[in-house]
Order: structure tokens, then C-alpha cells, then sequence
């Protein structure tokens, strides 16, 4: 297995879609592991509730709004074209 390094701020906005072509979202959070001096993605967080999540969590949960992003697991996306990332699965397969 190869490593990549990967810019992850020029990810965040990028439109995922599913493996049929239909978008999921935009990537609005990674959630990563510091290893070291490396950091290792665990998954990513698609969609309006992901940016919420990283803006507007203390507002939300007062108003007790605690909608869930959509969450793809790093080793669910295919990468070859880092500018269109894409689900290597059908979109139901992700929570």
C-alpha cells in the first residue's frame, strides 16, 4: 500500500459523490489522529449538519437541534482525482 500526502485544506468545499454519479455533499470537517509528525484521516464529514457541527454545536444544542453529518470513513472515498472525490460504495452504505 502506498502513502499519499494530501493538502487537506484544499478538500474542505470539494462535492463528493456516490459511486452512481449523485452528490452526498461537500467535505466540511476531517477528523484525523496525530501519529508522530503525521496525521492519519479517520473520516470525513459531509453536508450543511458539518459545518454546523464545526460553526454552530453550542447554538444547536441549546435549541436542541443535534442533527448528524454524513460520515464517510476515509477508506470509502476514491481518490485518484483528488479534486472530485467519489464513494466507492452506493450511497446507503454510509451513516
Amino acid at each position: 500500500m502506498s502513502t499519499r500526502e494530501v493538502h487537506l485544506e484544499l478538500l474542505l468545499g470539494c462535492l463528493v459523490r456516490d459511486s452512481e454519479g449523485r452528490p452526498v455533499g461537500r467535505i466540511e470537517e476531517i477528523e484525523a489522529d496525530r501519529v508522530d509528525l503525521v496525521c492519519l484521516v479517520k473520516e470525513f464529514h459531509l453536508g450543511p449538519h458539518a459545518l454546523g457541527e464545526r460553526l454552530a454545536v453550542p447554538l444547536l444544542r441549546a435549541l436542541g437541534r443535534r442533527r448528524q453529518p454524513v460520515r464517510v470513513p476515509w477508506d470509502l472515498l476514491d481518490w485518484s482525482d483528488p479534486a472530485h472525490p467519489r464513494l466507492t460504495c452506493p450511497r446507503d452504505r454510509i451513516r
